[in-house]
C-alpha cells in the first residue's frame, strides 16, 4: 500500500515551520486538512464544490497538458492557500486575476491571490499545467501508471496530485466535469456519464460528468485502446464497461466477472437501498498490478484479479463500496472499517445468497484460522494505524464484527441498519464512532462493548456464535465454505504495492 513515508508528528512540525511569521492571524490556509494518518493530505481554508478538468494526453510521450477550474467557498479569510499537486504549473488565476504561485516540497502548490479572500465567499481558481505524470515522484512513488497504449490513474489513499490540482482528502468531496483529448483510435475512460464525444484534427475528445459528490481518490482516468460494452439497467442507468484490447489469458474471466456488474448492483440495492449514483460499470486496463479499487461509478480491476478465472466476489466488493466508502465516505483514514468491513461482509452475504456458505459459516471458518496468539488480533479495525490500514484483519475482523452485530440484533434490525446508514449519510462523511452511535440509536441497545471488543481491543474476542447454535468449534474445525477460495483471492484487492 502506498502511503506517506514521513513520521506524522515530524511532518506536522515541518509544515508549521513552513508558514512564515508574516502569515500569522489565521489568513493562511493550512497545508493539511488535519488527518493524523496523513498530515499533508488535503488543505484548510476552503471547501471545493466542483472540478472542471480540460486535459490533453499523448500516450507516446506521457505528456499531459491541463487546465483545471476549481470552484470553492472560503471557510476563513485567506491571504494564501494550498492545492495538492505535483506537475509543473505555468499560470494560476483566482477570480479571474493572476495569482502568485510557488511549489513548496513535492506536492504543495501555494497560491497567493491578488487580494485577500473574505470568509464565506465563492472563489474560482484556474490552474494551467503540463508534465509527464509517471516521472513525478511524491514520497518516492507515482500513482500514474503507464500501459502499452496509454496510462491509468487509480490509487488509494491518493492519486489526484499526479494529474489534477485538488484538495486531496475524502473530507472535501465535489462534482466533476472531466474532458480529455486523446489521439484518434484511443479512448479516455473516467467516472460518471459520457456526455459527448467528438473528433477533430486527429484527436478525439471525451467529456465525462460526475454529478454526485466524489472524493478525489475515487476520481479516475484511463487512456488506452479498449473494447467497450454499453447497456442500461432495469432502472435506466447507463452501464459502461471497458476492457483493454490486450488482457491476454485473463480477458475472458475479466469480462465474465465485470459484465455481471448490473446484476450485482441490483442485488445490492436489496441489501443497502437504492443505488446512490447515476452510472454504473467497471474497467480493466492492461496493468501489471494486482489490486482493485472502488473508483466511483466505474471500479478499476487489475487483470490479475481474474488470473484464476472469473471472480464475481471482487465485483461485489467494489460495488458495495459505492454505498459504503463512496456515497458515505470516511471522515479520516482511521475510519477505514466503514469502507472495508462492510465491503468484505457484502462478499459473505453474496456467498450466502449463492448457496456457497452462510455468513455464519464464513465467520466460523475465519475465526478458526486465527488462534489467540495470531498477530491478526493485534490489528484494531476501528483505528488500525497507517501501516495496518489495509491489513487483512481490517477486512476479515471487520466482517466478523458485523456478524457479531447481526447475531446480537437479529436480522430485521441488522438489515434495517445496513439500509438506513447510507440513506442517513448519503454523499457525506462519517466515522466509526458515528456508526456505533447510529446502531445504538436505531436498535435501542447498548453496543459500545461489542464494538470495542471487535474493533478496538488488540485481543481475540469470544466467537460470534449465532443464537441457538452449538458452542463454536466444540466438535473441531469448521468446514471450509465453498466461497472461501474466491473471497480469499480478493485479499489483495487493496494491496497497492
Amino acid at each position: 500500500m502506498h502511503r506517506r513515508l514521513i513520521v506524522p508528528s515530524a511532518l506536522a512540525a515541518s509544515l508549521l515551520l513552513a508558514i512564515p511569521a508574516s502569515a500569522a492571524g489565521g489568513t493562511v490556509g493550512a497545508p493539511g486538512i488535519g488527518d493524523p494518518y496523513y498530515p499533508a493530505s488535503g488543505n484548510g481554508g476552503y471547501d471545493v464544490s466542483h472540478y472542471d478538468l480540460r486535459l490533453k494526453y499523448q500516450p507516446a510521450t506521457d505528456l499531459l497538458e491541463g487546465t483545471a477550474t476549481i470552484l470553492a467557498t472560503t471557510t476563513q479569510e485567506l491571504s494564501r492557500f494550498n492545492l495538492d499537486f505535483g506537475l509543473d504549473v505555468s499560470e494560476v488565476r483566482v477570480n479571474g486575476k493572476k495569482a502568485g504561485h510557488v511549489k513548496n516540497g513535492e506536492q504543495e502548490l501555494e497560491i497567493t491571490p491578488a487580494a485577500p479572500l473574505a470568509k464565506g465567499k465563492a472563489v474560482s481558481v484556474v490552474v494551467r499545467y503540463a508534465g509527464k505524470p509517471s516521472e513525478v515522484k511524491i514520497n518516492g512513488w507515482t500513482s500514474w501508471v503507464r500501459t502499452p497504449d496509454g496510462a491509468v490513474a487509480a490509487q488509494e489513499p491518493e492519486s489526484a496530485a499526479w494529474w489534477f490540482p485538488a484538495n486531496d482528502h475524502p473530507l472535501d468531496k465535489a462534482t466533476y466535469d472531466i474532458s480529455v483529448s486523446v489521439p484518434d483510435g484511443t479512448q479516455a475512460i473516467s467516472n460518471g456519464t459520457l456526455q459527448s464525444q467528438s473528433s477533430k484534427f486527429g484527436w478525439t475528445r471525451f467529456n465525462w460528468r460526475s454529478s454526485k459528490p466524489q472524493a478525489t481518490y475515487l476520481t479516475t482516468l484511463a487512456v488506452g485502446k479498449f473494447d467497450i460494452t454499453t447497456d442500461t439497467t432495469s432502472d435506466g442507468l447507463p452501464v459502461v464497461n471497458a476492457y483493454s484490447k490486450d488482457l491476454g489469458a485473463n480477458a475472458g474471466a475479466a469480462r465474465a466477472s465485470i459484465e455481471r456488474s448490473a446484476e450485482v448492483a441490483e442485488w445490492l440495492t436489496e441489501v443497502f437501498g437504492p443505488y446512490p449514483f447515476d452510472a454504473l460499470g467497471g474497467y480493466s486496463p492492461n496493468v501489471t498490478s494486482g489490486f482493485a479499487l472502488e473508483t466511483q461509478t466505474r471500479p478499476f480491476y487489475s487483470p490479475k484479479q481474474f488470473a484464476n478465472g472469473a471472480n464475481v466476489s471482487v465485483v461485489v466488493h467494489e460495488l458495495a463500496h459505492q454505498w459504503y466508502g463512496d456515497s458515505v465516505s470516511l471522515k479520516g483514514w482511521k475510519d477505514i472499517w466503514i469502507n472495508e468491513g462492510f465491503a468484505r461482509y457484502s462478499q459473505w452475504l453474496w456467498s450466502e445468497k449463492e448457496g456457497e456458505g452462510t455468513t455464519q459459516e464464513l465467520a466460523d471458518y475465519t475465526y478458526a484460522q486465527h488462534p489467540a496468539d495470531d498477530a491478526f488480533w493485534t490489528v484494531k479495525p476501528g483505528d488500525p494505524d497507517p501501516d495496518n490500514q489495509f491489513d487483512t484483519a481490517v477486512y476479515d475482523r471487520g466482517a466478523l464484527a458485523l456478524q457479531a452485530l447481526r447475531n446480537e440484533l437479529g436480522d430485521e434490525t441488522f438489515f434495517a441498519l445496513l439500509k438506513g446508514w447510507p440513506a442517513e449519510h448519503a454523499y457525506g462523511n462519517a466515522s466509526v464512532s458515528d456508526f456505533v452511535s447510529y446502531a445504538e440509536r436505531v436498535s435501542g441497545k447498548p453496543l459500545a462493548a461489542l464494538f470495542d471488543a471487535w474493533l478496538f481491543r488488540p485481543t481475540r474476542p469470544e466467537a460470534p456464535v449465532a443464537a441457538g447454535a452449538h458452542a463454536l468449534h466444540a466438535t473441531g474445525q469448521p468446514a471450509r465454505p465453498a466461497s472461501w477460495k474466491k473471497i480469499e483471492a480478493t485479499n489483495s484487492v487493496h494491496d497497492h504495492r
